[in-house]
């Protein structure tokens, strides 16, 4: 039995599809009824990382596990869903982390919070996996009303290289990892695309795509940070400048081979996953 969490999220979502039909697969979500696919051999158990009596209960049986945690402002649900992991017996956690925390210099409220759950997992003596992911291509989808409507991207430090990697070519490595754990365990994987671009350069390729020229606005970090508050707690979108302004100093150009070695072919780039999500741009 292979266990997701953040099923109804972008990549627990693609993980599902991609195990579907491959063995007993159990979705745990708030709400049973929100989980994403149904059908033979696909349970979905409602649990919470707040409540440690659920997660022990979903957990029951099973011998692999994803977790995806996305709160920082929570930081005891990682270590509810490692402690009921180990009361249950699972064999292997796989975690969504992220690359930053492999930089010294990251040292924002989200990567030390990643840090930190990743030190933890460690210590649990549980096997492991950690999956660190650069940005999700599928952040772009933020510029979709604007780029519809206006024709227009707006971003913070447009220049600033970031190799972002695909979200399904997350979950494909994911998935390869959960199924055949072998020589997966112990290992940190970084996970980026085949290059690294800016906002301007991604907003060209939209462009070119859409067959409609683009504007690229360059926001100020005040205007970038009035628009985070609008969306996120003050402490998330402050870590959340703190991070880009990382990147504009170029720490997250890195092109790493990782999805290549992996899954035996290249990674996907930016212009086939926006290839492949023109619809959400499209006037």
């Amino acid at each position: 039995m292979i266990l997701l969490t953040g099923a109804t999220g972008t990549v627990g979502r693609l993980v599902a599809e991609r195990l579907s039909g491959t063995g007993p697969l159990r979705l745990l979500t708030r709400d049973p009824r929100r989980a994403p696919l149904a059908g033979p051999g696909i349970e979905a158990v409602g649990g919470d990382f707040d409540d440690p009596g659920s997660l022990r209960e979903a957990l029951t049986g099973v011998r692999s596990a994803l977790l995806v945690t996305a709160n920082p402002l929570a930081p005891g649900q990682d270590e509810n869903f490692v402690t009921a992991a180990r009361t249950a017996g699972v064999r292997h956690v796989v975690k969504l982390s992220a690359q930053a925390v492999a930089d010294p210099g990251a040292v924002d409220l989200i990567t030390r919070w990643q840090r930190d759950n990743e030190e933890l997992l460690r210590a649990s003596g549980l096997p492991w996996t950690f999956l660190r992911p650069r940005a999700f291509m599928s952040n772009t989808l933020s510029w979709a009303r604007s780029v519809r409507e206006e024709d227009v991207v707006r971003a913070l430090h447009g220049t600033a290289r970031n190799a972002t990697v695909d979200p399904r070519d997350i979950a494909d490595v994911a998935a390869r990892v959960l199924a055949d754990p072998g020589e997966h365990v112990g290992r940190a994987y970084a996970l980026t695309g085949p290059g690294a671009l800016g906002a301007v350069h991604q907003t060209e390729i939209l462009g070119e795509l859409l067959a409609r020229p683009l504007q690229f606005v360059e926001l100020t970090e005040d205007q970038a940070l009035s628009g985070l508050l609008a969306r996120y707690p003050e402490p998330l979108a402050h870590a959340l400048v703190e991070s880009a302004a990382r990147g504009r100093d170029g720490a997250k150009a890195h092109v790493d081979p990782t999805v290549r070695e992996v899954l035996g072919r290249p990674a996907r780039t930016y212009r086939d996953w926006a290839g492949d999500h023109l619809s959400a741009f499209r006037a």
